[in-house]
């Protein structure tokens, strides 16, 4: 059976066909473990390993909160493949992701428990110069992971040549 590409298909089905129950189970799980691994090290949940020298401001638990999920949905993208074969977009955003968690730990952490900020600027100058950066890094953070988010959904919605089969067996399926 041939299998025709339907350009009556719209941009929300095909993304939809795309998210599949195993992927948000996926993304639930790797959501939990970025709180975990945001959370524990930064001190922003309480934990006899770890004792923060500052107190937990609120932008820092909304940073944690906004970025876990989005890191979790955007694990889930690159491990939720199609049965048949690997995702072809494997390493593609690979660097924004990285770059929006680290950003993210940074914007948690306790600025004077950084000992890499500390070496470079001081206590001081961890409380003085970085401490009031951290709004700005977790709010960028939180951005780079919305936008490469946003950016791998419409890949997987738009199916390149090598992923449209897999779109369109689904789409098939649907109208049967």
């Amino acid at each position: 059976m041939e299998i025709v590409r339907d350009p009556s298909a719209s941009h929300h089905e095909r993304l939809r066909l795309t998210l599949s129950p195993r992927l948000w189970a996926v993304a639930g799980l790797m959501t939990l473990l970025s709180l975990i691994v945001l959370g524990v090290p930064s001190a922003v949940i309480p934990n006899p390993f770890f004792i923060r020298m500052t107190p937990t401001e609120p932008f820092n638990v909304a940073v944690w909160l906004l970025s876990a999920p989005l890191a979790g949905l955007l694990i889930a993208t690159y491990l939720v493949r199609d049965g048949e074969r690997s995702d072809v977009h494997t390493d593609t955003g690979t660097k924004r992701v990285t770059l929006g968690g680290v950003g993210a730990y940074l914007a948690i952490g306790c600025p004077i428990c950084n000992k890499v900020i500390v070496a470079v600027l001081g206590v001081s100058g961890a409380l003085d110069v970085f401490a009031p950066m951290q709004p700005l890094i977790g709010a960028a953070s939180v951005g780079l992971l919305a936008a490469t988010l946003a950016w791998r959904l419409r890949m997987r919605a738009r199916g390149c040549t090598r992923c449209a089969p897999a779109l369109d067996r689904a789409l098939t399926a649907d109208r049967s």
